[in-house]
């Protein structure tokens, strides 16, 4: 096959030995980049010895002891058996349930070579970062979320995944959030043909994870003497159909903890309009849903909102690039970074003085106890980010959040020699 289609390769998976840990559930993590603060990976870190935290984010202020403590810490587990190897290479269904939301994926190894759109910029720093631990560890321990447009009804790929899963999963488990995860092993040499054969005439859109498939990239180019065949050319992936299995879009927060509130209104003063909210967080956010062309909020506090909205159109024409599509003009994001970041209120681009949450709650109390403001923002719908990626346009990074996100724990990659 050649690089004009997807190409998911089946894997060893590596899992948790179910009777080695107190359960899946305590050994599960929501993705490296969302458990961002300290007490959050503690929380983790006390629920089992074994949480997958410990590898995705060990402790050290030393990066290079860090990812070399997490190589450690892998080749431990795995000697002890607390982590196990799948004896055949498979591709793996999962299922994501909650409430009324269902998501039905496979997760695999996907050749780097095929069409997969980015649609975010990436921090440098953050790939570097991710590229050494992946490097001393030998593994990819969490998947990516992708999307296609499949044909939304059950064939090909599609098929094989409803087939799958009438018969008994490998593993079951609900995590804190309420989602019931499953996850199934295929290994038939025709289901993995059918499967191949409806990628091979898929384009895949990144929904969660550029910083993760930078890092693949990065590898894979760092390899001596890596070849198309090399575990290096493939990074593991969670391929969702949403044609058939929509996925939710919500928005990335910021927060600017060295710009305070009062400061942030004086400087947008002329430059848009600015309104008091009255009420609380929720009332806040019906309004910004509600307002027509650009908005945001600003938050000091839970109790303390203001609307942006009505740029100033000649701010606009002065700030925002000309030579993009219409449609990526008028983003809140890239009004937020071109206009109110870089022109209004100078603020650097780097993740100590910018900070990025995906809960609004979570947001807010970050920027009342910094004293500083949280930008809250609004979800962009997935066609629109799609058809700006098909044009090879990428948006500001962290301007969209995808989910439900794939469980961190549930099966890993090694790239060890040998392993596939």
């Amino acid at each position: 096959m050649t690089s004009d289609g997807l190409r998911l390769l089946p894997f060893r998976g590596l899992r948790y030995a179910p009777d080695r840990v107190s359960s899946l559930t305590a050994v599960t993590s929501p993705p490296y980049d969302v458990v961002v603060r300290p007490d959050g990976v503690r929380e983790l870190e006390t629920a089992d010895p074994y949480n997958i935290v410990r590898l995705i984010l060990p402790h050290s202020p030393d990066p290079a002891t860090r990812h070399r403590q997490a190589a450690d810490t892998l080749h431990r587990w795995r000697a002890e058996g607390i982590l196990t190897t799948d004896e055949r290479p498979a591709l793996y269904v999962y299922e994501q349930r909650g409430g009324e939301v269902l998501q039905r994926g496979l997760i695999g190894a996907l050749r780097l070579d095929g069409p997969v759109l980015p649609h975010e910029d990436v921090i440098p720093e953050v790939v570097e970062d991710r590229a050494a631990l992946m490097r001393a560890a030998a593994a990819n321990f969490e998947p990516l979320l992708l999307s296609y447009r499949g044909q939304g009804a059950a064939t090909g790929a599609g098929a094989v995944i409803e087939r799958t899963v009438q018969a008994a999963p490998l593993l079951a488990t609900t995590t804190e959030d309420g989602f019931a995860h499953r996850l199934w092993a295929v290994s038939d040499p025709a289901d993995l043909a059918a499967i191949d054969a409806d990628l091979a005439r898929r384009e895949a859109l990144i929904a969660d994870g550029h910083h993760r498939w930078a890092t693949y990239q990065r590898l894979y180019e760092q390899q001596p003497d890596a070849t198309p065949a090399s575990p290096w050319a493939s990074g593991l992936v969670l391929l969702v159909d949403t044609a058939r299995y929509p996925l939710q879009v919500r928005a990335i927060h910021r927060v600017l903890p060295h710009l305070p509130l009062t400061k942030a209104l004086t400087g947008v003063s002329g430059a848009f309009r600015v309104r008091r909210l009255p009420g609380d967080l929720s009332g806040a956010l019906k309004t910004l849903d509600e307002t027509p062309g650009t908005a945001f909020v600003l938050a000091g506090g839970p109790d303390d909102f203001h609307l942006l909205d009505r740029p100033d159109p000649a701010l606009l024409d002065r700030t925002v690039r000309t030579d993009r599509p219409e449609a990526w003009r008028r983003l809140d994001a890239t009004v937020l970074h071109s206009v109110l970041l870089d022109e209004v209120w100078r603020i650097p681009d780097r993740p100590s003085d910018i900070g990025y949450l995906h809960h609004t709650e979570a947001a807010v109390a970050q920027a009342a106890r910094l004293g500083g403001t949280a930008v809250l923002m609004r979800a962009t719908s997935e066609d629109t980010v799609r058809q700006l990626a098909q044009c090879g346009v990428t948006m500001p990074r962290k301007s969209t959040s995808f989910g439900p996100k794939p469980a961190t724990g549930l099966v890993m990659r090694t790239l060890d020699v040998g392993e596939k």
